[in-house]
């Protein structure tokens, strides 16, 4: 979740007024901070989670592993005071995806115990994370059911169009594998999938890049994409 609250959401106006006073009671809970290098894991899967995590800036990425080995990766993220383990914190589970570290970053760490004292003592400010968590509630949500209810032709496409348009809050990445790994797919999937795209002209590879070449023509493959499947 984003410290910070959403302007699109229905409790905006009242948690702005009232953010910096949350900000500096959750900032007297932090018991220090760490540094931490490019592959490093924040938080990792199966583990317990002891503290909170605050990345004040700094690229991450998460992802899941089955337990056939295969992984499916969320994307990357450039924080802007982003708290990770609060949804662990609130159900007491042990962390459901592994966050890593994509460029050296330093990290506030918030004691929980303190945390939960101060939810008590200030259950108001439990607003805060409810509604952070219900709107990435709703985003990862989407997600899901683009990867598994479309095509993967279609979600590549699909996730262009809403990057070009920077409504994504979550960023591709520059190699095929986990690219593939983002869809739910394997590494030669993936690559026929965009080939599809690369040969009618709508997308071209430059470098490790993808660029779309016509935007309109893009848009109307996500529109008409049971056409374009039957011709």
């Amino acid at each position: 979740m984003q410290l910070t609250p959403s302007s699109s959401i229905r409790f905006s106006d009242y948690l702005t007024q009232h953010y910096a006073s949350f900000r500096l009671a959750l900032y007297k809970c932090q018991i220090g901070s760490k540094r931490y290098q490019i592959g490093d894991a924040i938080m990792q899967q199966g583990q317990d989670i002891t503290q909170l995590m605050i990345v004040p800036v700094g690229r991450v990425s998460m992802h899941i592993c089955a337990v056939n080995g295969r992984r499916f990766q969320l994307g990357e993220m450039d924080c802007n005071y982003n708290v990770f383990g609060e949804m662990e914190f609130f159900t007491k589970t042990p962390c459901q995806w592994s966050v890593v570290v994509e460029e050296a970053i330093e990290i506030d760490i918030l004691d929980i115990k303190k945390v939960e004292k101060l939810l008590l003592e200030r259950p108001e400010f439990s607003l805060f994370f409810a509604s952070a968590l219900a709107l990435d509630y709703q985003d990862s949500l989407d997600i899901y059911t683009h990867r598994l209810l479309h095509p993967i032709t279609y979600n590549i496409a699909f996730d262009l169009l809403q990057h070009a348009r920077n409504s994504m809050t979550l960023g591709r990445f520059n190699k095929a594998d986990k690219e593939a790994e983002r869809f739910g797919t394997s590494s030669r999937v993936y690559r026929r999938a965009l080939k599809t795209l690369i040969q009618q002209g709508l997308v071209e590879k430059q470098g490790s890049e993808l660029i779309i070449v016509d935007l309109a023509g893009l848009q109307r493959f996500v529109d008409h994409f049971e056409d374009y499947e039957l011709s």
